[in-house]
């Protein structure tokens, strides 16, 4: 009889699910100081410096929105632009600047003090490192928009270490495809042993039309995949792809377009992977998704808004909520909490200089707009005294 009751609580704790994440305690904010608070990036003779931020968000803290912590870095910024999507696990935020084509490899075990730990410019020929996504061993892929100088020739993948050592690239170029191609934004495959990029320009020299889909295990370019034009807006939804984001299920793939497109990646596992057209959010500019359970949620930028949709049928989303920011506030990038329900919301507009943050219901997708944000025009530790522009911004694990 014990040993049946022994069996019976070792089958349970086998079943058992695996306990929720704790809330995050931080968020960290890649942000650039400035005087120019009016939406959009900062003119030249306003710039101060890029820095890492460091914020108390616990929730229910009596000091909800403390920073923390704060490390500039450089000398002078131009441009500051996308992080790693999420934390990764080993602590080792990447955050572009990527006007002045560099990045900046920030070590976060202790948030009271965080630590420059290395740079990243070019790789190789490859400059202008873009996104960043970290891999299970450590090692983080890096999409760079150019090759050479100036923005006249596709860029391409990179694998580098933690501490930002090139490991091997891997060229994008594909005229047979499309002669207009900038590696942008990237998702990963494991159980496919894929990866899948996004093409569009930075500088806004040229329209690109493709997705890339690369193997994982040695970099090798597979297929450049043509999006096809919806019937409406077709100059606008099929062009530009911008965000890829890998399903709940591990192996699908959606691809969001700036033109407020999303398209579905089939074939992923094969030689001959094809595109297929699924959602048109009805805005025209579309920016960063995130992926939380069975949600896709989408900012919305020139809708002033949040949208979330069910994607348990890819080929079929639906929306499921939908938010909208008051005035011109243009919602740009967003991270969820890992293995929580909180989204943060970075933009332009009248949200240039504040982090606003969100809330997702796990059961339906509704989407609700905290009462509390972060404001960053303030008087910084380093000196500056006046506002800064966050963009990249996630949450700790």
């Amino acid at each position: 009889m014990r040993r049946c009751v022994v069996l019976g609580l070792l089958a349970l704790i086998a079943i058992a699910p695996a306990p929720a994440p704790a809330p995050s305690q931080y968020l960290f904010v890649w942000a650039e100081e400035s005087s120019d608070a009016n939406g959009g990036h900062p003119l030249p003779a306003s710039m101060g410096r890029d820095f890492m931020a460091v914020f108390d968000i616990a929730p229910g803290s009596a000091t909800f929105g403390r920073l923390v912590a704060t490390l500039p870095v450089g000398t002078r910024a131009q441009m500051a632009h996308h992080t790693n999507y999420e934390m990764p696990a080993n602590g080792m935020l990447f955050a572009s600047d990527f006007m002045a084509g560099d990045a900046y490899v920030f070590d976060l075990h202790d948030p009271a003090n965080p630590r420059l730990a290395s740079t990243l410019g070019a790789a190789g020929a490859y400059n202008h490192p873009h996104s960043f996504l970290t891999l299970p061993n450590g090692n983080v892929l890096v999409t760079y928009q150019y090759k050479g100088n100036g923005d006249a020739t596709a860029g391409g993948l990179a694998e580098v270490t933690p501490n930002g050592r090139v490991i091997r690239t891997s060229d994008a170029s594909d005229p047979g495809a499309d002669s207009f191609i900038r590696p942008y934004s990237l998702a990963v495959v494991p159980k496919l042993n894929r990866i899948v990029t996004s093409s569009a320009d930075m500088e806004g020299g040229g329209k690109s039309h493709v997705v890339q889909v690369w193997r994982l295990s040695d970099l090798k370019l597979i297929k450049s995949v043509v999006l096809p034009k919806p019937t409406f807006y077709k100059d606008v939804v099929g062009v530009a792809s911008s965000e890829p984001r890998l399903l709940a299920d591990g192996k699908t793939v959606l691809v969001a377009t700036f033109g407020c497109g999303l398209y579905r990646i089939n074939d992923l596992a094969g030689t001959n992977p094809s595109a297929q057209f699924v959602y048109d959010f009805g805005y025209r500019f579309c920016a960063v998704p995130v992926v939380t359970g069975r949600y896709w949620v989408e900012a919305t930028q020139s809708g002033h808004s949040l949208t979330s949709l069910d994607v348990s049928d890819p080929a079929k989303p639906v929306e499921v909520g939908h938010i909208v920011f008051k005035g011109d506030a243009q919602p740009h990038w967003i991270a969820v909490e890992p293995g929580g329900s909180r989204i943060v919301v970075t933009g332009s507009g009248w949200m240039a200089t504040h982090a606003f943050f969100a809330t997702i219901d796990p059961q339906t997708g509704a989407l609700a707009l905290e009462p509390h944000d972060i404001d960053f025009n303030r008087q910084w530790p380093d000196g500056w005294n006046g506002p800064a522009i966050p963009h990249g911004a996630v949450f700790s694990k």
